[in-house]
């Protein structure tokens, strides 16, 4: 009788997809801050910037994402913060994806030459910024796109047709019914031209998942190749405070 053959060991079971792309997303970490465009960076890794309205909840959506409090600045005075934050993702000293965050907009506090300035450095970012890879645009879904939000969209539209991803995310879900939320998606469909649409709630973390692996793929079309990136000055928190 032959002895038995020594079976062979278990393959490590495979790290599920939701696990994979939000501990990705808790990796996030302040790069730099830059009060114009050319204070950026060139970098040749992925960019996703996330833009909105001053009270449509970006920075609580980043941080949300990021599992963190404190990345993103939140003001309790909407529109005070007028500075590109960037972000870096990936492993300790390996930078494999970037979130931007951009200053909110069409707060009436803001003084009109502020609006007008900003709105201009953001359209020349989002036409010109070499390595942006994809848009999160959030929209409260009670009150609609507005005016601004719309001609955002026109002034990305032609980089989408080009490859660009966008992604409008319908955010504070949890104060919608059912059927509000099942109108709202439908509704962002038609307005987000050939655009992913998708329900987000800070507080009821929904979404979290759905948009932390949608934003993976955007980041590792290829798989997950990494490169490495200087990082920017080390700090505790994010300097990038309303003066």
């Amino acid at each position: 009788m032959n002895p038995t053959s020594p079976a062979a060991p278990a393959a490590p079971p495979e790290t599920p997809a939701p696990v994979i792309a939000t501990g990705w997303m808790h990796t996030a970490r302040f790069l730099t801050t830059a009060p114009q465009l050319h204070f950026l960076p060139a970098l040749d890794v992925p960019e996703i910037a996330f833009v909105g309205r001053s009270n449509a909840g970006k920075s609580t959506c980043i941080n949300t994402l990021t599992q963190q409090k404190q990345l993103a600045y939140a003001s309790k005075k909407p529109g005070r913060t007028q500075h590109i934050n960037l972000f870096s993702l990936g492993k300790q000293g390996v930078t494999d994806a970037v979130l931007a965050d951009l200053p909110g907009y069409g707060y009436a506090a803001v003084p009109k030459q502020d609006k007008i300035r900003w709105q201009r450095v953001m359209a020349n970012y989002l036409v010109t910024r070499e390595n942006l890879t994809g848009v999160v645009l959030l929209c409260d879904p009670r009150h609609g796109l507005t005016e601004l939000d719309e001609i955002l969209l026109e002034v990305i539209r032609p980089r989408v047709e080009e490859g660009l991803k966008l992604l409008l995310l319908l955010t504070k879900a949890d104060k919608l019914t059912r059927a509000e939320a099942t109108k709202a998606l439908s509704i962002g469909r038609l307005q987000a031209g050939g655009g992913e649409v998708k329900l987000f709630s800070a507080l009821k973390k929904q979404g979290v998942e759905e948009v932390s692996q949608l934003l993976w793929r955007w980041a590792h079309p290829d798989g997950g190749a990494v490169a490495p990136v200087a990082q920017g000055p080390a700090g505790a928190g994010n300097p990038a405070a309303p003066n």
